[in-house]
């Protein structure tokens, strides 16, 4: 399906991720958009909660490019996920993420995506929440994914939209909030930011 024809006459939004996969969500959306990815990544606290990580994560990205670009809204976001409490993040090597994907096989783990927009000084943000199951994976085939580099950049060491798709039993939920911007919430979120939504598309 072609991407929708975007105006140029339109106002725009400012994107502060460098995620290939949010920039193709809106894309698809009709959104104007200019990428101003934050300059810094967060990390979490000691003891802090997977959902407290992903909240405070993305409204710092987006106050961050705010203080830089406040005329226009500025959206961030960021997506954490979790098993047992832990917080699984970007594997720093093969062995890391053969590791990960080890102990999310036969498993269903929560993937939370936190959402933030900043207009006219104000910020506010959303939490969106599915499971995922992974169905039992043997040694050929973790190691086949982690061959195919796929999971170097994705937290978690999957990719839903990609090869990993081949890894994933069943998604409950929305499958953005897997890829990384649960799509469907935004124009609430730009409704309690005070601007309309539809008037960006």
């Amino acid at each position: 399906m072609a991407a929708v024809k975007i105006s140029n006459t339109r106002p725009l939004i400012i994107l502060a991720s460098g995620s290939p996969r949010r920039r193709e969500l809106l894309e698809l959306l009709g959104l104007r958009f200019e990428v101003r990815p934050a300059a810094e990544e967060e990390t979490p606290e000691p003891d802090e909660a997977p959902t407290a990580f992903a909240v405070r994560a993305a409204r710092a990205k987006a106050e961050l490019v705010a203080a830089e670009h406040r005329r226009t809204p500025v959206l961030a976001s960021d997506t954490v996920v979790e098993i047992d409490g832990r917080i699984f993040g970007k594997p720093f090597s093969t062995s890391e993420a053969r590791a990960m994907l080890r102990l999310l096989s036969g498993r269903t783990h929560r993937v939370h995506t936190a959402v933030a927009l900043v207009a006219d000084g104000r910020c506010r943000s959303l939490l969106d929440t599915a499971d995922v199951r992974i169905r039992s994976l043997d040694e050929n085939t973790i190691n086949w994914y982690v061959a195919t580099a796929e999971p170097m950049d994705k937290a978690g060491a999957y990719a839903v939209q990609g090869a990993g798709g081949l890894l994933v039993e069943s998604i409950t939920g929305s499958p953005q909030t897997v890829i990384g911007l649960p799509i469907h919430r935004l124009p609430a979120l730009f409704e309690e930011c005070g601007i309309n939504y539809w008037h960006y598309l």
